[in-house]
């Protein structure tokens, strides 16, 4: 599922893959970017949260409290690993089209890797 970003000078691709997890996993990144300022590869790299039926979230990641609390008020969660695939995937590039200056990011959750692109000679 891919998305465009631009603001200014800053134009971002990205992709996600999940089935239908994939949107919500997509718009926590984008939020991650947006409203919290997370560069590229934090935003990959925060836990997520999503539902069907049940929560479904990191067991080492979410703070107890916030389980506890969601758990108080009547959500069923479900604990997972750190990094699971079942929490969707993505890649992401942003461009500075000011500068030239190109940046890549790749979730833990794949076997995908941002690998720098060569200087010109």
């Amino acid at each position: 599922m891919p998305a465009l970003l631009e603001k200014g000078n800053l134009h971002v691709g990205l992709g996600f893959s999940g089935g239908p997890i994939q949107v919500m996993a997509q718009m926590q990144v984008i939020s991650n970017v947006v409203d919290l300022g997370m560069n590229l590869q934090a935003a990959l790299d925060a836990p997520r949260f999503f539902s069907f039926d049940q929560w479904l979230v990191s067991r080492g990641r979410i703070p107890i409290e916030t389980r506890d609390g969601l758990a108080r008020k009547g959500h069923r969660l479900e604990l997972t690993g750190e990094y699971q695939e079942i929490a969707g995937f993505g890649q992401a590039v942003i461009f500075d089209s000011a500068t030239g200056t190109k940046y890549g990011a790749s979730d833990p959750r794949a076997d995908g890797a941002a690998i720098p692109e060569p200087l010109p000679k």
